[in-house]
């Protein structure tokens, strides 16, 4: 059933793609991806594929353009060895926040990347809590955006808290949608962090917390955490108001620049990331982040497509 699909990765995520390829209960098929001492890429596929359904697992997180490279030239190298299709798995899509021209003479570079992958020769494109819902659209080719928000709900409803103790918090109004459904599915309340950008260096400045957060466990939920200086901004806030416990739930842990000495110094218990960006060693000392694996998604993910069935049930 499963003899012409293929599961290869580059080096952005390995671990992810070995846990990918081992809830699909297939190896994970071999490739060479190294540089040459000039920093060319170099990438040689060693199983045959001719026929293939061929699966990358490659987030473009950092290094991103490197990552984004290899991706690029192992789709060209799958292609010219005859794969029957070619499919994308992007757990995070890098460049996602350029994603429209608000500002005079900048680029849609969500666009451009779709654009790259789309002509270097895929043929469908998987990834996971895009950071804008249109991102979809800049591609002419299917696109299958799941969402990581169930693996989050089965771990708070598994800790068997009263929903009327719990709120969850969006850090801002642009958020307020996905976190109203977090909420709904944890059936508790919502409340919103209003905040405003300040100068040039697009610093944030947390006004106020719209909703009742006393004496509840406030859960902050966001697509993308990078410095983690709005949500731990935020958090401070949430402390300020009455918020007995403070959670965090980001897709996404970039977690670059201060983000860690951010978090270790702000009143936030815990920090919920998944796998979609691997943990550096230094990172993985910091007691405060949990991280919740999304290989049993996109392994599901990859059989039904496989198998031309539907994925509508990922999405329950």
């Amino acid at each position: 059933m499963f003899s012409k699909l293929k599961i290869f990765t580059g080096n952005s995520n390995p671990n992810l793609a070995k846990e990918v390829a081992s809830f699909a209960g297939i190896p994970l098929s071999d490739a060479e991806v190294f540089k040459f001492s000039n920093d060319d890429t170099f990438v040689k596929i060693n199983d045959n594929v001719r026929g293939s359904d061929v699966f990358i697992v490659q987030s473009t997180c950092y290094p991103v353009n490197d990552n984004m490279m290899e991706l690029l030239i192992m789709i060209d190298a799958l292609k010219r060895a005859s794969a029957a299709r070619i499919s994308c798995i992007i757990p995070y899509y890098g460049y996602a926040r350029s994603d429209k021209k608000d500002q005079p003479r900048v680029p849609i570079t969500a666009k451009l990347v779709a654009d790259l992958i789309t002509v270097a020769g895929a043929d469908r494109v998987i990834t996971v809590d895009l950071h804008a819902d249109q991102i979809q659209g800049f591609f002419n080719i299917p696109v299958d955006h799941l969402y990581s928000m169930p693996i989050f709900v089965r771990y708070f409803k598994s800790l068997d808290i009263n929903p009327e103790e719990m709120v969850v918090v969006s850090p801002d109004s642009g958020g307020a949608n996905r976190a109203r459904a977090f909420a709904k599915r944890l059936n508790c309340s919502l409340a919103i962090g209003d905040k405003r950008r300040i100068g040039n260096d697009n610093n944030a400045e947390v006004l106020n917390v719209i909703g009742d957060v006393q004496g509840k466990i406030a859960i902050l939920y966001d697509d993308i955490i990078d410095t983690g200086g709005s949500l731990t901004k935020i958090a401070a806030k949430l402390a300020e108001q009455g918020a007995k416990q403070i959670f965090a739930c980001c897709v996404h842990g970039v977690l670059s620049k201060n983000a860690i000495k951010n978090l270790n110094q702000s009143p936030i218990d815990n920090l919920f990331i998944t796998n979609s960006i691997p943990l550096s060693e230094d990172k993985k000392l910091c007691k405060k982040i949990i991280q919740l694996s999304i290989a049993e998604l996109l392994a599901s993910a990859i059989k039904k497509i496989h198998l031309e069935e539907s994925i509508s049930i990922l999405f329950r």
